[in-house]
């Protein structure tokens, strides 16, 4: 049954009904009526047509404009869900039932929270009512449907995808330094000075054969990833180049003319920028560096995962060194593996003397002595880490 607001006539009693609308691509949204508004229009006279019945229309809009119907995770529909846990509607109008979900256990969901709550659920182009078994069984059978059509155009476009990358064409993703897209079509073409600078940072790894010293001479040039502006205005890349990306930037099949797929090599229909020769060098000159893959051992270090920069905030990580046989153990900023040596100037904190500060604080609070409880506690930790952080490394 649907929860009414009865008016104190004899007029029928009031429904209250929210619209709710989606599309999954951004195509079209700019356009003073798009499809959204469609979907709306469309519900908001179905609505009307059942005046007589009490039914009238929220004016609060529940609209995801390109937003995909496998998942849950939408700004408006969640709207619609808190807005229905506080019964402040009595019923759900869509255009059709994909709109609210093309996954068959999503909706599932969805219905019993409609279920709990007294609201029922309406598709004005397919009849059904979800307060009855035949009803239900419908929209099952639709729903079955639904996500077979999804499952379905993901495989067609998964297809088309492998299909244009094996004849060597660019797909889209992120762009990659050395290259633009073409508006002309959806193809790469060679960015004429930063061609130049791919070519250089190669050179240069295979004058320095050094991941590190090519980060901190690119750091000095002030050398970043490609920067492009997206349709929307976004800005993307445009980051310091850091040793992985680095690495990232020197294997790229793309620099050679090369699209790999699955483990097998096209020929790419773009431009290549290095020379095969060049690029082979690099490679065996990367392969030499990393050496055998040694296996990784778990760390017992107390603070993994917890210790963070004082400088930078950014998480710290278990290190150690070793001298004449003996290991001496560090917590490190994480930045500096990451983006080259003298990135951040926090200095290296001995292992042993933070983990026995954080160890005396717990005794201490375990004990009970300290008469400001587990706040006061971790106040102290913080603090003494900032001083271990200030003082430098010890052993």
């Amino acid at each position: 049954m649907l929860r009414t607001k009865t008016n104190g006539h004899n007029d029928p009693p009031r429904v209250r009904c929210a619209i709710y609308t989606r599309k999954s691509t951004t195509e079209g949204l700019e356009k003073e009526f798009n499809s959204l508004d469609a979907q709306r229009e469309a519900a908001e006279a179905y609505v009307a047509s059942q005046k007589h019945q009490g039914w009238i229309c929220l004016p609060e809009r529940y609209d995801d404009g390109g937003v995909s119907g496998a998942t849950l995770d939408r700004p408006a529909l969640q709207r619609l869900l808190e807005d229905i846990k506080a019964e402040r509607l009595d019923c759900v109008v869509v255009y059709k039932v994909d709109r609210l979900s093309r996954s068959l256990l999503d909706f599932t969901r969805l219905v019993d929270v409609l279920d709990r709550h007294g609201v029922t659920f309406v598709s004005i182009t397919q009849q059904f009512q979800t307060t009855t078994s035949m009803g239900r069984l419908t929209l099952n059978v639709l729903l079955s449907f639904a996500q077979f059509e999804r499952e379905m155009i993901a495989d067609r476009t998964r297809d088309k995808m492998a299909a244009a990358r094996r004849k060597g064409k660019w797909v889209g993703g992120f762009l990659i330094l050395g290259y633009d897209l073409d508006p002309a079509g959806g193809r790469l073409r060679i960015n004429q000075n930063e061609a130049e600078r791919v070519r250089a940072i190669f050179d240069l790894y295979l004058k320095r054969r050094s991941l590190d010293q090519v980060v901190r001479e690119l750091a000095q040039r002030n050398w970043t990833t490609k920067s492009w502006t997206t349709r929307k205005g976004n800005i993307r890349g445009g980051k310091r180049i850091s040793k992985s990306t680095l690495s990232h930037l020197l294997q790229h099949p793309y620099y050679i003319g090369e699209v790999h797929y699955r483990g097998e090599v096209y020929a790419g229909e773009h431009e290549s920028i290095v020379d095969q020769s060049v690029f082979d060098e690099v490679q065996a000159c990367l392969k030499r560096a990393a050496g055998k893959p040694r296996p990784r051992q778990p760390s017992k270090a107390l603070l993994q995962g917890l210790l963070r920069c004082a400088r930078c905030d950014a998480p710290m990580t278990p290190t150690y060194t070793s001298r004449k046989a003996r290991r001496y153990r560090y917590y490190a900023c994480t930045r500096e593996p990451r983006e080259g040596p003298g990135v951040c100037a926090t200095p290296r904190l001995a292992r042993c003397r933070v983990d026995r500060a954080v160890l005396d604080q717990i005794r201490l609070f375990a004990r009970g002595d300290d008469g400001e409880g587990a706040a006061g506690a971790v106040a102290r930790v913080r603090a003494r880490c900032r001083v271990l952080n200030a003082t430098g490394v010890g052993a």
